[in-house]
């Protein structure tokens, strides 16, 4: 009997122990390790952050689901990996600090035959002075912190129908953001609600973003078939950004957030400031702190992760220009190339170089968005490494199944607005995640594959999927049948 311990309830995590959970938990013990009691859909939290959702309609017990699945459930923060094992045990192991309130702050190991490393990001809201919920912004990063972002915005409504203006700046805190998804949706959620409350004239509306022009998402900018003819994500962004009402401040770098006030660096190297009563900026992410160690004893961690954290995989890391990087130097089994056993997967791995073009000011500061690895790249991911090592344990000397970002398309639906009748979202596909200029020599990508829409259909589908999701990661009767 083996056992496969799980670092991560997060999507690519709970993917891969619900799919080890059905596949190989009779014959083997399945261990899901996470600080967390609770499962959230993350991208509906954006709707808790406006009203529109209670934090039950987007979190669920995880120890439940788990003990349906046949998975072990710990709850615990994982610390360090010893992949050669110690000097006192033998085999591969972790070690664990428990966070349930039983044995909270208690030290533990778990040793392992096969790992998974799916600790997704560290949210490093301290890379910026002032952000964050503990300082002077608000955040959707959690369902816990999309409650008393909502609670803002009411106070912001309420203040507005007395006759007040206000300023509301949404977007990223740090020139090397990702995921800038959540704040698109969440501007556009805002404006929403504020013309249900009949507040719009009162509101001034600014996005504020380290992207190099609108669009780019941290995938090097997209083009898009709309209507019959190919437009770019700049166009696409912009023209909604005009029709909402909505200003935009691009290549910024925030630097410091205050009361009130949000301090920032351009591209250009020129400092501002900005004036706000409402403010959400999403922080940059980073590998939660794992540290590595060998059998000696000795610190390993520089070798087996990257600088930002993020464990190294099978994709080709050698540092050379960025014009020179091609789609081949994508990781393809999330397989540790040091530790056979040891798999990464959604955004616990390295990406092994930007997607957008690196940029800096006159000053040395980097102001770009690194890759995104949420939703759908992180499901896939972790469902090609449970599908690996179930086949391992059967025999195979290798992984036996891919999930590369660049052989892997991705459906995006960006709510900007909800409600039945009148809301909307932003439909896109794109394929591949990340450009391929060698197969598709113009754009990187598809076109037949590659598209995007705005409407009411597109509200409908993104509050189906919510619910799929749900049922899914509950592992309800059919779960099966539900895409990854």
């Amino acid at each position: 009997m083996a056992r496969i311990v799980i670092l991560g309830a997060g999507v690519a995590g709970h993917t891969a122990a619900r799919h080890l959970g059905r596949l190989v938990s009779k014959e083997h013990d399945v261990i899901v390790v996470t600080p967390n009691s609770k499962w959230n859909w993350i991208p509906s939290n954006i709707w808790v952050g406006v009203g529109e959702m209670k934090p039950e309609q987007v979190t669920f017990e995880l120890a439940p689901v788990y003990k349906k699945l046949g998975v072990q459930y710990c709850q615990a923060k994982a610390v360090s990996i010893h992949p050669e094992g110690g000097e006192k045990i033998e085999k591969p192991y972790v070690t664990i600090e428990y966070t349930g309130p039983d044995n909270m702050g208690e030290a533990g190991t778990l040793e392992y035959d096969y790992l998974i490393n799916a600790t997704g990001p560290k949210l490093n809201f301290a890379a910026t002075e002032g952000l964050g919920p503990d300082g002077f912004s608000a955040s959707v990063c959690t369902a816990g912190h999309a409650v008393e972002a909502n609670k803002w915005l009411q106070r912001m409504i309420d203040e507005m129908k007395a006759g007040e203006n206000r300023t509301f700046v949404i977007g990223t805190g740090h020139g090397m953001c990702t995921c800038q998804g959540a704040a698109f949706e969440y501007i556009y959620n805002i404006e929403h609600t504020l013309r249900t409350a009949n507040v719009r004239d009162k509101a001034r509306l600014i996005w504020i973003s380290n992207e190099y022009e609108l669009g780019d998402f941290g995938m090097g900018g997209i083009h898009l078939t709309r209507g019959g003819y190919i437009t770019n994500g700049k166009v696409f962004g912009e023209s909604l950004m005009v029709e909402r009402g909505i200003e935009w401040i691009t290549r910024a770098h925030v630097n410091k957030v205050e009361k009130n006030k949000i301090h920032y660096e351009t591209l250009d190297g020129e400092f501002h400031e900005l004036d706000f009563d409402f403010t959400m900026l999403i922080p940059p992410f980073a590998g939660v702190g794992l540290k590595s160690f060998d059998k000696l004893g000795e610190d390993i961690t520089d070798t087996m992760f990257a600088p930002n954290n993020l464990m190294k995989v099978d994709g080709d890391y050698t540092a050379r220009p960025y014009d020179e990087w091609s789609a081949k130097d994508w990781p393809r089994t999330y397989q540790s190339p040091l530790y056979k056993n040891v798999f990464a997967a959604g955004i616990a791995f390295a990406p092994p170089h930007l997607i957008s073009k690196p940029m800096q000011s006159p000053n040395g500061t980097p102001i770009n968005p690194t890759p995104p690895r949420t939703g759908m790249p992180s499901a896939n991911i972790g469902k090609a490494v449970a599908l690996s090592i179930r086949d391992m344990l059967n025999g195979s000397q290798s992984p036996t199944h891919t999930a590369s970002m660049t052989e892997m398309g991705a459906a995006c639906v960006a709510s900007t607005g909800m409600n039945i009748f009148n809301g909307t979202a932003a439909s896109m596909t794109v394929y591949p995640v990340v450009p391929d200029f060698e197969k598709y020599p113009i754009y990187g990508r598809d076109m037949s594959l590659t598209f995007g829409e705005i409407g009411l259909a597109g509200h409908w589908m993104k509050y189906a999927l919510h619910h799929m999701f749900m049922y899914q990661a509950q592992v309800k009767p059919g779960w099966t049948m539900i895409p990854d």
